[in-house]
This record gives structure tokens, sequence and C-alpha cells, in this order.
């Protein structure tokens, strides 16, 4: 039976907490619904383009498969999760729901790999800065989710708390098929990249045009873009 060390079950359980805590954040505040979208955006965007897709390409040319399977792959994905927000009922309401569903779905599987991380490195600047970046994750999860019963919210938080865990045990019973990873980071980054889009809708619904770039929701999306390149660079 795997056992994990004090360390990895510390940095699973901060990323797990700071998590918990970004949501928890969102849904304390309901009334700025189109300010959370946008921080929702900036987080996601960072996220899929400067964090999943260079480290996806990376571990294909180190696993030496075919480069193009990664962009592929995430192009694939942000088309399926597109269209799985648009089949059946059409409304605002059903299209983020399944956004924010395919969401936690591909942070899931994305933190199993975190989890890996942490128990294969024992570094304590790797768990902060998935802790960093996992607060805002959470903020996207409670903004995506905002409409959705405790109960629901509850669960999908609960898969994304444990994923890495998991992924901390077989980490440290069996080694990650080098094959497969790029492929699922990839698909993880299409899916939140369809994530950010249908939250950039929420947050600039309503606005002309020419407001766009001078408004509220813009400065904190490129705000909330801003702290999450610190968090995913600053700190480790």
């Amino acid at each position: 039976m795997t056992t994990l060390s004090g360390a990895v079950l510390g940095g699973t359980g901060l990323v797990a907490a700071a998590t918990v805590a970004g949501t928890w954040l969102v849904r304390r505040r309901p009334g700025q619904r189109q300010s959370w979208f946008a921080a929702a955006a900036g987080v996601l965007l960072i996220i899929a383009g400067l964090h999943l897709l260079p480290d996806a390409w990376a571990d294909a040319r180190e696993a030496e498969i075919w480069l193009p399977l990664v962009p592929m792959a995430a192009v694939a994905a942000f088309a399926a999760a597109g269209l799985a927000a648009r089949v059946g009922c059409g409304c605002r309401e059903r299209r983020e729901l399944v956004a924010g569903t395919g969401m936690t779905t591909a942070l899931a599987i994305h933190r199993f790999l975190e989890g890996a991380a942490i128990a294969l490195t024992g570094s304590v600047a790797v768990a902060l800065a998935l802790a960093a970046h996992a607060f805002g994750e959470g903020m996207a999860t409670g903004a995506l989710l905002s409409g959705q019963p405790r109960r629901r919210v509850a669960g999908y938080l609960a898969l994304m708390c444990v994923s890495p865990v998991f992924g901390a045990v077989v980490a440290d019973a069996f080694p990650v098929p080098e094959a497969a990873e790029p492929v699922l980071v990839a698909t993880a980054a299409g899916v939140l990249a369809q994530a950010a889009l249908i939250s950039l809708r929420g947050a600039f619904r309503g606005l002309r045009p020419h407001q766009l770039l001078v408004s509220r929701p813009a400065a904190v999306t490129a705000t909330a873009a801003v702290v999450t390149v610190l968090a995913v660079y600053g700190v480790g």
C-alpha cells in the first residue's frame, strides 16, 4: 500500500484549501457576477495559453511524439466543449453550466498530473505555485457555477481537490505514460479556453463595443491575468 509523505500531503492539502477559498469568495459575494466572470476569464486564459499548452508542447518534445498532436488535441477539445455548451437548451445558464462542468473535469485531470508533480519533486516551491493559481481556479469554478445548488458545487470542488491526491498516489506507485501526458494536458487547455470564452461573454454582456477596453470587466480580466502569470511563473 502506498503511503504519501507529510510534505506531499501538505502540498496537495494546500492546493485543495486554496481552491475552496477561491470558490467561497465568489459565492460569498454573488452580486459581483460580471467581475467574477472577468476574473475567471483572466485566470483561465493564462492557465490554458501560458501554462498548459507550453507544458504540453515541452512534454511532447521530450517524449518524442508528433508535435502537431498537441495543438490538434487542444483545438478539438475547444470545439467539442463549445459544441457541448450549445447542445440542448441554448440559454445562457445552460451554456455556463456545461462550461463549468467541462472546466472542473479538465481541471481535475490537470490536477491529477499536478499531484504527480508534487509527489515526484517534493518541492515546497512547486506546491506554493500550484496553490497560488488554484485559488484563481476556485474563483473560476465559483463564477461559472454560481447559479448551481451548493451540493452540486461541493461535488465538483471535491473532485478538483481529491484528484491531486490520486495523482500523487499513482505517481508514487506507477510511472505515468510519457506519451499520454501531453495529450491530456493539451485537451485540458482546450476545454479551459472554451470556459474562458464563455466567461468573457458573461463579463462583457450588455456593454457596447467602444466600452469594452475601458470597462471594469476589462480591468478585472487584465488584473487577474497578471496575478495568475505571477503565480504560475513567479514562485516556482
